[in-house]
């Protein structure tokens, strides 16, 4: 019985380390801090942008996919993201985030399907932001944790990579480019 529990807490124990030192979550702001090209929400979050993106379940397989017309625009130091999603199925889905920039390279940002406030911070060629969404209905209205990194890359395409979670446990991955929209 003892080396059942001795092998139970060693699972265990394997199971945190490898999360807090060697996973998507292990990522810290200050890791990029010195990657360039430098990322600018005004710059980078502003105009017709296209996205395009995977939505994968819990067991790792393809769940979704989407196109998104973008649209930033910029009044000082507070912003307007507004998103227009099409989905593989054909269902439609209009969100709109709201900026505010901070000190430090730190913003908050709300959205209606977000509860509270966002919290997110430029650091070199990257933008972390946390928050708790709000499923639509149709999706089973869960409120799951976000980790939202996005990734500035040498020609402009931001990589948009998240975590979304419950209880702790990831339940979807979204992985999404997003980059200055030719056609509009």
């Amino acid at each position: 019985m003892k080396l059942l529990i001795a092998l139970l807490l060693f699972g265990f124990a394997v199971i945190v380390v490898k999360t807090m030192f060697f996973s998507f979550r292990a990522q810290s702001p200050a890791d990029y801090a010195d990657t360039a090209p430098a990322f600018s929400l005004k710059t980078h979050l502003s105009g017709p942008i296209l996205s395009e993106g995977l939505i994968y379940g819990p067991d790792g397989r393809v769940t979704s996919r989407f196109t998104a017309q973008m649209h930033g625009t910029w009044e000082g130091d507070t912003g307007t993201l507004s998103e227009a999603f099409t989905y593989s199925t054909g269902r439609k889905q209009n969100r709109k985030w709201f900026l505010t920039l901070g000190p430090d390279n730190s913003f908050t940002a709300t959205a209606d399907d977000i509860v509270g406030t966002a919290r997110g911070v430029v650091s070199g060629a990257t933008v972390r932001m946390d928050y708790k969404i709000i499923l639509p209905p149709e999706a089973g209205g869960h409120v799951l944790t976000v980790t939202d990194w996005l990734y500035l890359t040498d020609n402009g395409v931001i990589l948009n990579r998240s975590e979304l979670r419950k209880y702790g446990f990831k339940v979807a991955e979204l992985l999404a480019t997003m980059r200055p929209d030719p056609e509009r």
